[in-house]
């Protein structure tokens, strides 16, 4: 019974990283950014749903419509005003940028919250559901389907509209991209605005399951980073593949050694991967 706990917990937890991973995997892919300011987004978002339930009752189900275009604009705003500026630099620059925004933003969550943990609790609980044996608590059981829905509609927004099909032909080639007449500076702001939306929805989810505190804000951006790298960048399908890995590789090496090395058997996880398939599970080798 305790197998079957552990595998039905990182079915859970894999499919919430694939939703704190796929907005970070994506501007990634596109804009060849690595978008370290993504934890914190995803901290604002938990601080977002703590606030309307907090101040409002507003369950965080109904916050997530009002999280995807507040987000998105922030992302669009950040994108097309200041990463435009310089986005052909060197990476470290872009890096650097993105970094000092980061300070920024979880700085002043730090400021107007404090760097106490706080927990959202429903009231009254939603209780859990128990099949053989296994024991799901019904919101973690929620967020996983709106997280597997969240990945879902990016996967049929990249395939099946024209928006999704100019951010894939720049992801692939940018230089074929714009002969082809697609405006590349606008497809850039768009998917780091969907990126932003994503991590942001992201948190509103997380927020149900663990504390929330600027504080953690690092361990997301580490989260995503890793299962990037396990599943390949870029692919939404490969963001689901690398969370669900992550979260069984830590479920059995915390009932195996402890909890307190799941993040070091992650890591480790990182390093075996770069040495043996640094494209991932279902990346492309060669890939840019």
């Amino acid at each position: 019974m305790l197998a079957a706990q552990i595998i039905i917990n990182a079915l859970v937890l894999g499919c919430l990283y694939a939703c704190i991973a796929i907005g970070f995997s994506l501007v990634w892919g596109v804009l060849n950014v690595i978008n370290l300011i993504h934890g914190s987004i995803i901290v604002l978002g938990a601080y977002l749903a703590w606030g309307a339930y907090q101040s409002m009752a507003i369950s965080p189900w109904y916050v997530l419509p009002v999280a995807v275009p507040v987000f998105f604009v922030f992302g669009y705003l950040l994108q097309r005003l200041l990463l435009n500026r310089v986005l052909h630099a060197p990476v470290l620059v872009t890096l650097t940028l993105t970094f000092g925004l980061d300070l920024i933003l979880n700085n002043a969550m730090i400021y107007f919250f404090k760097a106490d943990y706080r927990k959202l609790t429903l009231k009254p609980p939603m209780g859990s559901v128990s099949l053989f044996h296994v024991v799901v608590p019904v919101d973690r059981l929620i967020a996983t389907v709106l997280a597997l829905a969240l990945t879902g509609l990016l996967y049929l927004l990249l395939r099946h509209s024209r928006i999704g099909r100019a951010i894939v032909a720049v992801r692939l080639d940018r230089d074929a991209a714009i002969l082809m007449g697609v405006d590349v500076r606008s497809i850039y702001a768009i998917a780091f605005g969907i990126g932003a939306a994503l991590a942001g929805c992201a948190g509103v989810l997380m927020a149900l399951i663990f504390p929330i505190s600027a504080l953690t804000s690092s361990s997301y951006l580490d989260k995503a980073f890793v299962v990037c790298v396990l599943g390949g960048l870029g692919s939404v399908s490969g963001a689901l593949a690398g969370g669900l890995l992550l979260a069984l590789v830590e479920g059995i090496g915390s009932a195996a050694i402890g909890p307190a090395y799941a993040t070091t058997l992650s890591f480790a996880l990182l390093i075996v991967f770069l040495l043996f398939r640094p494209q991932g599970l279902l990346g492309r080798k060669g890939f840019e």
